[in-house]
């Protein structure tokens, strides 16, 4: 398993969608505790959400 099958899991996590099957939560987490790429990603990630959350709201 690479960055980007953990990058697709966080996406789901971030989304509120169903994990993939071959990335459990507690895998996830471990991998985010060791991996400060994916971490870095992770709150890119949240900030764009919540950026296009805001910008489609405002309309």
């Amino acid at each position: 398993m690479d960055c980007s099958d953990f990058r697709t899991a966080i996406s789901a996590r971030l989304d509120g969608e169903d994990m993939p099957p071959d990335v459990p939560d507690a895998v996830l987490d471990a991998h985010l505790r060791e991996c400060p790429a994916c971490r870095d990603w992770r709150e890119r990630a949240r900030e764009l959400r919540e950026l296009t959350g805001r910008w489609s709201g405002s309309g």
